[in-house]
């Protein structure tokens, strides 16, 4: 009779676990999808607030700013409040922001809303995955490689939408509606989903609401390296995907349709990583997963970095790259989670990596193509990765002590 009860007991527990899992996968899907229809429309608000397309290039800079903002203040709240309810109503702000972009006709409001939206954002970057952490505990490599698989998917499914409403006619504002609904359907859910996660010790124990048992200071330096861990691949993932349809049209490799392809095939490759992930994380530790990507990546940046003037060689080199660097923040992720508890201010602290990543290295892409030639690009994210993997070999010293294995 016990057996059979404790039988009910793991099935609710996975069946709860896994509706857990899908309403975060739905929330950075469409983080995903809001990332992928920015750049094709940038002309379309350029036009609508009457600015040139180099100041509505600043809109990246406002979510990135706010992205910054709300990871950083996130850390502080999932701890002591109830995160679903967190997690949904800050979705719900996102998805309002989204469907006024297209109704705004000025740009400092244009700004003032990316930096809002950003800030909601952030929220549930942080919320989401800290949340699945606290849900699957030592377990959570394939799901968090899952989570990551979502984004991917989503920036890879915006384009196609973004095509389709040109295509019937309906006028890029639809796109963001839709995108706008969606969220919206997606943080309705979040907040259906009933009792938050709690964190836990090592004992596997939950802990009280607003409580930490984990002092920073001793894991300090390993809280820095993981930051920095996310700032180098974060800063190389996304100067590659923003600045490669500018690389290859400035190269005079391409006309700039078959140059918008280099982007999908980009988001496609990367996608198909991400997914076979979640099948490796079922078999293979982070500190295996983490080292063959970042080789495989770099040395898929070779043949560009050798054959500049090859447009063959940049199609090599941008399937493989995609392909190899989806693994690595998952995993990465995944890996701090195993090393030290995570209570969502050590995550806020950690994922201040990624968005300073985010803000950096593509911002400063710009100015390096700009004044040094488009060729430099390569090399900046090939030395950005190099870095990345500068800082894994400090992330897993420190908690490997002598006589473990």
């Amino acid at each position: 009779m016990a057996s059979t009860e404790k039988s009910k007991i793991r099935l609710f527990m996975r069946q709860e676990s896994t509706r857990r899992a899908f309403g975060y996968y739905l929330l950075f899907s469409s983080m995903g999808m809001d990332i992928g229809i920015l750049g094709p429309l940038l002309p379309s608000l350029a036009q609508q607030t009457q600015v040139s397309l180099a100041q509505i290039g600043l809109v990246f800079l406002a979510g990135s700013v706010g992205y910054l903002i709300g990871t950083t203040f996130a850390g502080q709240i999932f701890d002591h409040i109830r995160g679903h309810p967190a997690l949904g109503y800050a979705q719900i702000l996102v998805a309002g922001c989204v469907a006024l972009i297209p109704l705004v006709p000025w740009f400092w409001v244009l700004f003032l809303l990316e930096i809002l939206k950003g800030i909601a954002q952030g929220t549930v970057n942080n919320g989401s995955n800290t949340l699945l952490v606290w849900t699957h505990g030592a377990r959570v490599g394939p799901y968090m490689n899952g989570l990551h698989f979502t984004f991917g998917l989503g920036a890879f499914l915006s384009p196609i939408l973004v095509a389709q409403a040109l295509r019937f006619g309906l006028g890029y504002q639809w796109v963001f509606w839709v995108l706008a609904a969606f969220m919206g359907v997606a943080g309705l859910r979040v907040l259906t989903l009933g009792e938050s996660p709690k964190p836990a010790n090592r004992a596997g124990q939950a802990l009280e609401d607003g409580k930490q048992r984990t002092s920073l200071k001793p894991i300090l330096p390993f809280i820095l390296v993981t930051a920095l861990f996310l700032f180098f691949y974060v800063g190389a993932e996304l100067g590659y995907a923003g600045w490669l349809y500018t690389y290859a049209i400035t190269l005079d490799l391409t006309d700039p349709a078959r140059a918008a392809y280099l982007n999908s095939a980009f988001w496609l490759s990367f996608t198909i990583g991400r997914l076979l992930s979640v099948v490796w994380a079922t078999r293979f530790n982070p500190g295996r997963i983490i080292p063959l990507s970042l080789a495989g990546a770099l040395v898929s940046l070779l043949p560009a970095l050798i054959l500049p003037s090859s447009l063959s060689a940049l199609w090599i080199s941008t399937i493989g790259a995609g392909f190899c660097m989806a693994p690595i923040f998952p995993s990465g992720v995944t890996l701090a989670g195993q090393s030290v508890q995570l209570t969502a201010r050590i995550t806020g602290l950690i994922f201040l990596g990624d968005s300073l990543g985010g803000m950096v290295l593509p911002s400063l892409l710009g100015k390096v193509i700009e004044s040094a030639g488009p060729r430099m690009m390569m090399f900046l994210v090939f030395a950005s990765l190099c870095l990345n993997g500068v800082t894994f070999s400090r992330m897993v010293k420190p908690f490997h002590p002598a006589g473990r294995k």
